[in-house]
């Protein structure tokens, strides 16, 4: 064989072999992939927010999640619609009321001990299948400058003094679940009662809890019944400090009322294994630390976590309510529709 053709035969060979490295590598990295597991998780708290800790999951584990987002009520709604045909592994919902319609129906796993040990008792279902992972409180958010007598029960909102003067949000999911608790607490016809009082009082509404932060800040009412952490949400959105404080009423009264975002695994899911592993990686310190850090919400697993500037979540005196009850919003909605509060 000449000089040249053995030169031809040795690059011929040194492709061949580089083709065959190449599709060796090919076929490893695509069993690799295979290999992946891949959860499904319906998401009632906004992709802006959650997604950057869902990547940070996947790249710990390598376990790939499939997320469906949209409203808390309405994922729960149609978990309840699938049934045991629901392709959800999990359910990531921003309040406890669409995780108790859901359990009601019996559609949730348990939830392992050393799982349910991180959070107290009060912020977890009775049946042991659903976990809060953060908790918000409702208080009164109102102009410094315009106000000096602070309401102390949620009663006093229906003065004269406040004619005209409070913000709420009827359509709001934080304001019906209030009021579900408040029917809860005092029952429907007094909530009746409270509710035309405040309607008589001309009260000004908004959609968004954040609307009502900014109408005080801009001086469009002087008071409103929002989530706690909205005030640092809208001081951030307009990147400066803001017209506008919160405050609690006194102990033991609805208004404080304390709801949670909380997360369940299906009973039909067949990656229990999976679906553990990111439950426990929401209730992880770091983790509990950095939702503190981005939306002041309390850490239901480390107090020493608990937002700056705000008292302790038992200091709070929030009434003893049983938060998988907020689930049943019908007789809520037709109460406000009855009043004319939507």
């Amino acid at each position: 064989m000449s000089p040249t053709a053995f030169a031809r035969l040795r690059k011929r060979a040194a492709l061949l072999l580089s083709l065959l490295t190449i599709a060796s590598l090919a076929t490893a990295c695509s069993q690799d992939l295979a290999k992946r597991e891949t959860i499904t998780v319906y998401s009632g708290r906004s992709e802006e927010f959650i997604a950057p800790f869902l990547e940070k999951f996947t790249a710990e584990t390598g376990i790939e999640l499939d997320v469906r987002y949209g409203d808390s009520a309405a994922l729960a709604a149609q978990l309840l619609e699938e049934g045991s045909n629901s392709p959800a592994d999990l359910f990531l919902s921003q309040d406890a009321g669409s995780l108790g319609a859901v359990s009601s129906a019996q559609l949730f796993a348990q939830l392992p001990p050393q799982i349910l040990s991180r959070v107290e008792p009060k912020y977890q279902s009775a049946s042991s299948d659903w976990v809060g992972v953060t908790g918000r409180v409702r208080v009164f958010a109102y102009a410094p400058d315009r106000v000096s007598a602070l309401p102390q029960t949620i009663d006093d909102l229906a003065a004269p003094l406040w004619k005209g003067r409070l913000g709420i949000a009827p359509t709001n999911g934080s304001f019906q679940a209030f009021v579900t608790a408040l029917i809860q607490s005092r029952g429907e016809a007094a909530t009746e009662q409270w509710l035309t009082a405040i309607k008589d009082n001309e009260p000004v509404l908004f959609e968004k809890n954040s609307q009502i932060v900014e109408a005080i800040d801009n001086g469009q009412l002087d008071i409103g019944l929002v989530n706690h952490y909205y005030l640092w949400e809208v001081a951030e959105e307009l990147g400066r400090e803001i017209n506008a404080k919160i405050d609690f009423f006194q102990a033991g009264d609805i208004g404080n009322l304390t709801n949670v975002s909380g997360v369940a695994i299906l009973a039909t899911s067949k990656k229990q294994s999976a679906a553990q592993k990111f439950v426990e990686f929401m209730l992880r310190d770091d983790i509990q630390k950095k939702f503190v850090s981005d939306t002041h919400e309390y850490s239901l697993v480390n107090p020493a976590l608990w937002p700056d500037g705000l008292p302790a979540l038992q200091d709070v005196k929030s009434p003893a309510v049983d938060l998988a009850s907020l689930a049943d919003l019908r007789r809520t909605q037709a109460l406000l529709v009855k009043i004319g509060l939507i």
